[in-house]
């Protein structure tokens, strides 16, 4: 096992990973900006470096000075935690180049898997269910595009093949847009990605967001942990998950479960990763559409429903172990629903930073809070602006669902504004609670 790791992450993530460390009895390298000195696991750090000013480009995403902070702590590995550099395969490429352990996927994995199409190709040739769409990038030729879009039949969306997070994606309901959608989307994915090229889907209407949690230690070894709902969701970014989701029979979940497993073995997969799927409930059926190849925003879910802990497992197998667990040893109890807390405006947010004036987290049986922040901290303007997350565990759906009502009416956070009222509105809406909700559910509920 590893003496000391660094943790190229900041705010609520790299809080986390540092509990687990502790957990394990590793020793913890915190990087942070100049502005993130306070932070709550830079505090708490056995180590800590400043690697830049308040930009990402000048810190979080500057890979000499993650490497350099890690070569003069001498960590012998480093996690990515999410976002910044967690899927650069340059990043991974590097680290491992530079003598250090990346706690992730090998970097030819984050590479392949960060090809939407090759990723496609991969999971279609080990029998997983893809979205109907082009076999591969957007052609040149007008009549071409013309023709691959009436063969999948409007609506359609153009997807940016080297993008993700909701960016580089346009949806076109008629033939008479089809070009110009493909130019402005062309146009934004190369400024996003430094990669123009598109495929196009078809556009499933009203599909929920489901996904599955991998565990591979990349020697044959892997399994699932069952699927998360991430449908509740607002411009493709989620704002509530949950676990199990509502309305999968179990033989569905077995046998989506096993497709994805199989992909991983094939692909000599090693990490956590989660496979993700638009479901139309009305065919039962899922279709892939891409795979984020590090640790979830929403991975508490899965932890409660499980036990299992994510991110220790993650840190095992990065250490060469080897996975003791198997499939029949992976068991589901009772129900976990997830809110993401984040310093905005509920109405038109809007980022909020700045002083926390007063921070109260909720508590009671089955309540979870991961968050970094605390009475007296500053939220700055530079970062996502999410705060944390409240996760709410119960024997069943509907205790999680009463239990986290009650979390966030007990919640006080003052000094800056929140989407808790937000979440909240949610929480009491009777479509939420009859469960199984569609991708645009969150923005017809928000429509004047």
């Amino acid at each position: 096992m590893f003496g000391k790791i660094l943790i190229a992450n900041r705010g609520e993530i790299a809080l986390r990973v540092q509990r687990a460390c502790r957990e394990m009895g590793i020793r913890t390298v915190a990087v942070h900006s100049e502005p993130d000195r306070d932070l709550m696991h830079v505090k708490l750090a056995d180590e800590s470096v400043c690697i830049g000013p308040a930009p990402s480009d000048q810190s979080y995403l500057h890979i000499p000075a993650v490497i350099a902070a890690a070569e003069v702590t001498d960590a012998e590995a480093i996690h990515p935690g999410f976002g910044f550099l967690s899927e650069n395969a340059d990043f991974a490429e590097r680290v491992e180049k530079s003598g250090f352990v990346f706690i992730g996927p090998r970097p030819d994995t984050i590479r392949l898997m960060g090809d939407k199409i090759a990723a496609k190709a991969a999971m279609r040739k080990a029998g997983v269910p893809c979205v109907p769409g082009s076999d591969g990038v957007l052609p040149e030729d007008p009549s071409e595009i013309h023709r691959l879009a009436r063969e999948i039949g409007y609506p359609v969306i153009l997807k940016a093949a080297g993008g993700g997070g909701g960016r580089g994606m346009r949806v076109v309901h008629t033939e008479a847009h089809l070009m110009n959608a493909a130019s402005l989307t062309a146009a934004e994915a190369g400024r996003a990605f430094g990669n123009p090229a598109l495929y196009m889907e078809k556009f499933l209407e009203t599909p929920r967001h489901i996904e599955f949690q991998v565990l591979c230690d990349g020697q044959g070894q892997c399994i699932h942990l069952g699927e998360r709902d991430c449908s509740v969701q607002r411009r493709h970014q989620k704002v509530i998950e949950e676990a199990p989701a509502p309305g999968i029979r179990p033989e569905q979940r077995e046998a989506m479960g096993n497709a994805v497993v199989r992909a991983c073995i094939e692909m000599g997969y090693r990490g956590v990763g989660t496979i993700e799927f638009l479901y139309d409930p009305a065919s039962e059926t899922f279709y892939f559409i891409e795979m984020n190849t590090r640790v979830q925003v929403e991975h508490p879910v899965t932890e409660l429903v499980t036990g299992i802990d994510i991110v220790k497992a993650q840190i095992q197998v990065a250490a060469g172990e080897t996975l003791a667990l198997r499939q029949e040893d992976v068991v589901f109890r009772g129900h976990a629903v997830e809110c993401r807390i984040n310093a905005e405006d509920p109405e038109r947010f809007i980022p909020s930073p700045g002083l926390i004036t007063a921070w109260h987290p909720p508590g009671g049986p089955g309540i979870r809070v991961d968050s970094h922040i605390y009475t007296g901290y500053r939220v700055p303007p530079f970062y996502d602006s999410m705060l944390g997350k409240i996760i709410a565990y119960g024997q069943d759906r509907q205790e999680a669902i009463m239990r986290m009502r009650s979390a966030l009416r007990e919640i006080s956070l003052e000094g800056i504004q929140s989407n808790i009222p937000l979440q909240r509105r949610v929480l009491e809406d009777a479509g939420f609670s009859a469960g199984g909700v569609h991708i645009h559910y969150l923005e017809a509920l928000l429509a004047p």
